[in-house]
């Protein structure tokens, strides 16, 4: 798939994870989820939660394929099942994968059309119609269910017509909310969610999770790889993206700034500012981005029990940086002041946590 007709939630050039019957990483959530099945007693709304990249959707769609192909859980088959797995040859996969099975909606940006750019949000009138699937019975007396790919594409009115089927669902109902960053998610709908927090992979399983993909990735140099693997911060999503030398340097060079905060070079910071100019510098632009979010998320995960006073200004930093980015890419401005200013007050924060 090239780059044109690449959907929002793909990744360039890898299969969309509705496609990707692999999953790596991630057994003791499927183990998780497989047992509350098996129980009889399966709660209607999961929020499937962590980093963006490491299989958060690929799970919810092997949770719905499992399910589709097995809508009894006192079944032999279930009883007997180790994994979510579903033979990538069964109809229930094609289906899913192809978005046309009937008892399954999924509600996530859409993908471009030929007057239409994709979607930045989910809007609430793409709700309403999905969630009309639950006004029916699902085939063979199994579940209806919904996946949310992802719950921080939905706007307020959205969320809160999700939030009426999931306060009160019809029998048999299931939804799968995918979330980058759970605790942000609304707050009604949280507290009526079970969470599966999905944590970041080990360097081997991500090499696993790139190997398992069609070319480029794939085949792959094996330095390359490994490398990719080490920067992607437990992320297949994030190593997909390091796969070429430049990038890794790029990171490389990125992250030894962040490291040597708050007394990074103001030159090296004002070179790197000035080769973000131009349109293009957008993928690099990205990369820095990107890179500085997972600095800052390694760093407070490392440092949280110093106390939210010497880490919240990072949080608030980031937040600043990824309203004021969203802006600068919407509106076509020069990135050079956002790049120093980046810098700048992630130095501040950091002189500040300093003397907390």
């Amino acid at each position: 798939m090239t780059g044109a007709d690449t959907e929002p939630d793909q990744f360039p050039g890898a299969p969309h994870p509705r496609a990707q019957t692999a999953l790596f990483g991630l057994e003791a959530a499927e183990h998780e989820f497989l047992d509350a099945y098996r129980s009889g007693r399966l709660h209607h709304a999961w929020l499937i939660g962590g980093p963006q990249g490491i299989g958060k959707a690929t799970f919810a769609y092997r949770a719905a394929r499992f399910l589709l192909s097995h809508p009894d859980p006192a079944s032999e088959a279930v009883r007997r099942a180790t994994s979510l797995a579903v033979d990538p040859a069964a109809g229930v996969a094609a289906k899913v994968a192809a978005l046309s099975h009937p008892d399954l909606a999924v509600l996530r940006r859409a993908p471009a059309g030929e007057k239409k750019a994709a979607s930045t949000i989910i809007p609430v009138d793409a709700v309403r119609r999905a969630l009309a699937l639950f006004s029916s019975t699902a085939g063979n007396d199994g579940y209806r269910i919904c996946i949310v790919d992802s719950v921080e594409d939905l706007n307020v009115s959205s969320a809160n017509a999700l939030l009426k089927v999931i306060e009160e669902p019809p029998p048999r109902a299931l939804f799968l909310l995918v979330a980058h960053a759970p605790g942000r998610t609304l707050p009604t709908i949280r507290s009526r969610c079970r969470r599966l927090l999905l944590r970041r992979l080990p360097v081997a399983e991500v090499e696993n999770a790139v190997r398992s993909l069609p070319a480029p990735f794939g085949d792959a140099e094996a330095a390359v790889l490994a490398r990719a693997a080490e920067l992607a911060n437990g992320s297949v999503r994030a190593a997909l993206g390091l796969m070429d030398a430049h990038t890794i340097a790029l990171v490389e060079r990125v992250r030894a700034l962040l490291q040597g905060l708050p007394a990074a070079d103001p030159a090296q910071v004002h070179a790197l500012a000035e080769e973000m100019t131009g349109r293009e510098a957008e993928t690099d632009f990205n990369v820095l981005l990107s890179t500085t979010h997972d600095w800052i998320a390694e760093l407070i995960h490392n440092r949280a029990g110093e106390g939210p006073a010497k880490l919240a200004r990072f949080v608030e930093v980031w937040d600043n940086i990824a309203r004021a980015a969203r802006e600068t890419q919407i509106l076509n401005l020069d990135r050079r002041p956002l790049v120093l200013t980046l810098f700048g007050e992630l130095a501040d924060a950091a002189r500040r946590a300093r003397a907390a």
